[in-house]
């Protein structure tokens, strides 16, 4: 897997990523400790409102900031939001005010959504062989992993020699070393997008490129699956551990930490898997893993708490933890294959976007949940939501899917670029050629498969 890092520009790409979801992770931790600082005992309050904060600018700004980036040279736009994101980190120390926690975390987080979906985008670009991306995709989500429990330990580290606010300069070193990185590599140069609308429809080509492509329906589908079992993970582990289970602290980590174990291991076995069968045949069973490992959960939290329950549940947290990767790492490949280079942009923009839209329904459905109705049947609830997301992946994403389409143009003129390879449709009505279909300005819809692969 590691022999992607050979290629320089993917090399500095990858360590940019790796140093800014470090500097994220410690400001994760001073955003707490700030917000008990200034809240006091309505700090979880200023949390959840800041979290959704983070959700409401991925939702909102991902689309637009695809449009952007077919407009404003890929690197430029990258080292803007770095920038930008180490100025906020910087900021924040001197906040006495929760409406500025807000207003940084929206500005925050609203950059991050302009960076993330433009560093998906070149990604592809920068190791365009399939074998190459796949890994990248592995390393990307255990970059990720890693960083869940890397920065909680240096933070704990730092800690013990400086006060929380300095964490605040780690992340904004963080942001600048991820910016200095970006610049020092020169990026491909992806091919002009032909379309000639404002920004707005630029931004909602994204969308439109979802709903039009199955695969990419079905995508949306599998990303709610991993949502739903992702949330009683993310939201109720605490009360889990600390109210069920009775056990101290520090078990928190370790139950987060078995989720983070499981995913690891995933992304470790992906590309090696993936070389041998398809994105679909991979990432449908993940999904379909996840009912069942909630449907334990809920037994589990039902039962009374034991050394063998407690171990159970680092099992089951494991089991999403690997699941949810197996479904989230090959879903690269699959936009990849489903847009043209020009519209890589804006069909991560808005894979981003509509991705954190699930996790904006199901965080806090997960809390209420649990705090109105138990973790039983919290567990119960978000199980069926993902039982109902992976039957409909299954539904909407076909069987045979090949890249290849054979289809009918009839509205495009003789003598046009694009039917230089086409020919006369049998019944007279256009023309009709076979190449990689993606959903572009001459195919504004899905073609419908043949009569006999309908029977």
């Amino acid at each position: 897997m590691l022999t992607v890092l050979r290629n320089r520009t993917y090399r500095h790409l990858f360590t940019a990523q790796v140093v800014a979801l470090v500097g994220t992770g410690l400001a994760t931790v001073a955003l707490s400790l700030l917000a008990y600082s200034i809240a006091g005992s309505d700090a979880s309050a200023v949390l959840g409102t800041a979290l959704a904060i983070k959700m409401v600018a991925y939702v909102t700004v991902a689309p637009v900031a695809g449009a952007l980036a077919g407009l404003v040279p890929r690197r430029t736009l990258m080292v803007a939001m770095d920038l930008t994101r180490a100025a906020v980190a910087l900021t924040l120390p001197f906040v006495d005010r929760v409406w500025q926690v807000y207003v940084l975390i929206f500005l925050l987080q609203a950059a991050s959504a302009a960076f993330t979906p433009t560093f998906q985008a070149t990604i592809p670009e920068v190791l365009p062989a399939e074998r190459d991306y796949t890994r990248a995709l592995s390393m990307s989500r255990l970059a990720y992993d890693l960083e869940s429990l890397f920065s909680p330990a240096l933070a704990a580290l730092l800690l013990s020699v400086v006060p929380y606010h300095w964490l605040f300069a780690g992340t904004t070193a963080g942001f600048l070393a991820s910016a200095a990185l970006v610049v020092s590599v020169v990026l491909p140069r992806p091919r002009p997008v032909e379309r000639t609308e404002g920004i707005y429809r630029k931004a909602a080509f994204g969308t439109r490129l979802f709903r039009a492509t199955p695969r990419l329906r079905a995508l949306l589908a599998l990303d709610l699956a991993v949502a739903a079992a992702g949330a009683i993970v993310f939201v109720d582990t605490v009360n889990v551990v600390r109210d069920h289970f009775h056990r101290p602290v520090g078990a928190v980590s370790v139950a987060l930490g078995a989720y983070g174990v499981g995913s690891m291991l995933a992304a470790l076995l992906l590309p090696r898997l993936l070389a041998r069968v398809s994105d679909r045949s991979v990432m449908l069973p993940a999904a379909f893993a996840l009912p069942g490992v909630l449907a334990a959960v809920t037994v589990i939290t039902a039962v009374p708490a034991g050394t063998g329950s407690w171990l159970a549940l680092l099992a089951a947290w494991a089991l999403v933890g690997a699941a949810g990767s197996a479904v989230l790492t090959p879903g690269g490949r699959v936009i990849r294959r489903s847009a043209g280079d020009p519209d890589l942009p804006a069909a991560f923009a808005a894979q981003f976007s509509l991705s954190h839209g699930c996790w904006l329904l199901t965080y806090p459905l997960a809390g209420w949940l649990a705090a109105g109705a138990g973790l039983p049947a919290t567990a119960v609830v978000l199980g069926a939501v993902a039982l109902a997301a992976a039957v409909t992946a299954t539904a909407l994403w076909p069987t045979r899917d090949p890249d290849t389409l054979s289809h009918r143009h009839t509205d495009l003129p003789l003598g046009h670029p694009h039917l230089a390879d086409a020919r006369p449709a049998p019944d007279g009505s256009g023309w009709q050629h076979g190449h990689h279909y993606v959903i572009d300005q001459h195919h504004p819809s899905w073609p419908r498969p043949p009569r006999a692969a309908l029977n």
